[in-house]
């Protein structure tokens, strides 16, 4: 099983022998998920309503995005950045014209009230937008146990009541070595060992 350390100067088990117990504890729950094949999958919550692509193209590319992020020693919970790099990359290949976006993201209870609010990344293609990397916030310790919302994948004008997204426009995700050098590379064998004819059909 790959685990990507959050340092580039430390492996894993050295940086977590240096973390908090809370975050020990975390990481060794993650892994034993991982080992038993359990994590969680965006697509086992995904609102879709999306109409590029086939709805099992998408949840498989999503799923296979988490897949890879998820290597992160703590998951990827706070991985959003991550995550929208390679889903924008990824949707290039299909010749989409997909972008990285990073914003604010402000999120509402059932009584429309604001309850947090931070920054996120996501991605846009045309009149839809992906903000995938939201079903695993409960792991983040910074995010208020009561902010649940599911990954969502359709019109931006239909985003869930639950969230708004404001785009920072003229920001631009850092540079990431993992996502360029270890990720992308590996999720572009994916795609071509799987939708090398869907790919084709859109070039």
């Amino acid at each position: 099983m790959r685990e990507i350390s959050p340092a580039h100067n430390a492996t894993a088990e050295e940086f977590l022998r240096s973390a908090p117990k809370a975050a020990q504890d975390l990481a060794s729950q993650i892994r034993k998920q991982k080992k038993d094949g359990n994590r969680p999958r965006p697509s086992d919550q995904i609102l879709d309503s999306s109409i590029l692509l086939t709805k099992t193209l998408r949840s498989q590319l999503m799923d296979q995005v988490a897949s890879l992020v998820d290597e992160n020693l703590f998951g990827r919970a706070e991985m959003c950045m991550q995550f929208a790099d390679l889903l924008q990359r990824a949707l290039s290949r299909f010749n989409l014209p997909a972008r990285s976006v990073m914003g604010t993201c402000i999120y509402f209870n059932g009584s429309s009230r604001e309850i947090f609010r931070w920054q996120h990344a996501w991605v846009r293609v045309m009149d839809e937008v992906i903000d995938g990397n939201v079903d695993c916030l409960f792991e983040n310790p910074t995010v208020p146990a009561n902010v649940k919302v599911a990954p969502y994948w359709g019109p931006i004008t239909k985003v869930p009541a639950d969230r708004r997204l404001r785009e920072s426009h003229g920001t631009r995700l850092p540079p990431d070595d993992d996502v360029s050098n270890v990720w992308w590379p590996d999720l572009a064998i994916w795609l071509d060992q799987n939708f090398a004819g869907a790919m084709t059909a859109r070039s």
